[in-house]
């Protein structure tokens, strides 16, 4: 079996029968991409390839300037592909066998002040509906905590007005119930009053409406660089110097519901985090911000 063919075949593998969702699939093809490059560079076939060679790709990605999180993600999808090749009998051997993972420092994740996430939602222009549209989506990411990828897919029918939730698909094709805020509702109520059926008919004249809820200036599913690009547009405008990612308002949700008494199981919930263990990162955040409280403010800090 050539490298190519073994690619493919785990690709297939991780789709079919593991049922992984398309994000991870992407990744995993992006990564193991880079390695099929580099071993045909070496002229390495996929049987030949040895544990020095591996160390040499993860050097390779070293001196391209990834940092230690991409090298360990490159190494796990070569390290599941080896493994996937000698359980179909491609192989005879593992050569990612007993290579340790880079060391990988954990960076506490970064997140908005209150008066920052005042000042985004402020930004959107409500007189035209692409600015209701924008502030609908903005509210409803920080309201939630949601995943861009599950914002995207959200459908109309997915919204439980009355109750005050949404439900949501997750990775792996969890599903849960979110609890949304009333000002995220309101907002989503005026995006899906005024300014859905006007794109709608500028983007889709005469066509039956999607069921996506929030659509481009096509009227279709609005994408995942959309949602980047409604964010950092609005992000600089407000002033917020990094650069605005749907994940820093994920991570801005999740401090400021524990900065205010929320457990951290309920968190993980509305996270959809399968392990509590990743939301307890959240904690570092809020121990590192009370000791630069203290050293600010006790007079013998």
């Amino acid at each position: 079996m050539t490298l190519e063919a073994a690619i493919a075949a785990f690709l297939n593998y991780i789709k079919v029968e593991r049922g992984l969702s398309a994000n991870t699939i992407s990744a995993y093809e992006r990564d193991l991409r880079k390695f099929a490059a580099f071993a045909q560079k070496q002229g390495l076939q996929l049987e030949a390839v040895t544990r020095d060679d591996i160390v040499e790709f993860l050097s390779s990605l070293y001196r391209a300037h990834l940092d230690s999180r991409s090298v360990s993600r490159n190494l796990v999808a070569v390290r599941n592909l080896f493994r996937f090749a000698l359980a179909e009998e491609a192989v005879s051997g593992d050569p990612t066998m007993n290579l340790e993972s880079p060391k990988v420092r954990k960076l506490l994740p970064s997140y908005l002040r209150l008066e920052e996430v005042d000042r985004l939602m402020a930004q959107p222009d409500l007189a035209t509906p692409y600015g209701v549209r924008d502030k609908a989506i903005i509210e409803l990411l920080y309201s939630t905590g949601m995943r861009v990828s599950e914002l995207v897919n959200l459908r109309v029918s997915d919204l439980e007005m009355r109750m005050g939730c949404l439900r949501c698909i997750g990775k792996g094709d969890k599903e849960r119930m979110v609890p949304v805020g009333r000002k995220a509702l309101a907002a989503v109520q005026q995006y899906l009053a005024e300014a859905r059926p006007e794109l709608l008919r500028a983007g889709r004249p005469g066509a039956p409406p999607p069921q996506s809820l929030f659509i481009n200036r096509s009227g279709n599913r609005i994408s995942r660089i959309g949602i980047w690009r409604i964010l950092t547009q609005h992000g600089r405008r407000a002033g917020i110097r990094a650069n605005l990612s749907p994940h820093k308002l994920r991570h801005s949700f999740a401090t400021h519901l524990l900065e205010r008494g929320a457990d951290l199981r309920s968190v993980q919930l509305m996270l959809g985090h399968a392990d509590i263990s990743t939301t307890q990162i959240y904690t570092h955040v809020i121990e590192e911000r009370l000791k630069q409280i203290y050293k600010a403010h006790h007079p013998r800090a």
